[in-house]
């Protein structure tokens, strides 16, 4: 597992557990409506467009374009402070959805609206991997 600094981690509830224990298989997915056909991310009961329980899981390639992003130079938290500049962006996905994660291995200063992106996987613990994203 490589090093990296420890940082607040999520809480995994009913809804979002398999979107974890995919990622610790670094298999990234989202949940697709069967009724209207909305790919989503952040995992939960109802699809987000129509409502419909009848909802499933899809495999995502991980990559995507950056739609917005900022950089703080200032930690959030204590358990950002090791990170910072820390690249948060919002990433919209070639499957649709846009997902709040890090940019990783980039000079801040080169980021750019707009540019490619690919996934990473970022193995905190044994039990927590978190998507974050580089340029392609």
């Amino acid at each position: 597992m490589p090093e990296y600094p420890i940082r607040p981690l999520p809480i995994v509830d009913a809804e979002s557990a398999p979107f974890w224990a995919a990622l610790r298989e670094h298999r990234y997915s989202a949940q697709r409506c069967h009724a209207c056909g909305t790919i989503y991310l952040y995992p939960r009961v109802l699809c987000p467009e129509c409502h419909s329980p009848d909802v499933g899981w899809v495999a995502l390639g991980g990559g995507g374009e950056i739609y917005s992003f900022t950089v703080s130079r200032r930690p959030a938290a204590p358990g950002f402070a090791s990170l910072v500049p820390l690249v948060v962006a919002l990433i919209m996905l070639d499957e649709g959805p846009r997902v709040m994660s890090n940019i990783v291995r980039a000079d801040p200063e080169g980021i750019r609206i707009g540019a490619r992106v690919e996934l990473e996987y970022l193995d905190v613990t044994e039990e927590i991997t978190l998507p974050v994203f580089r340029l392609a």
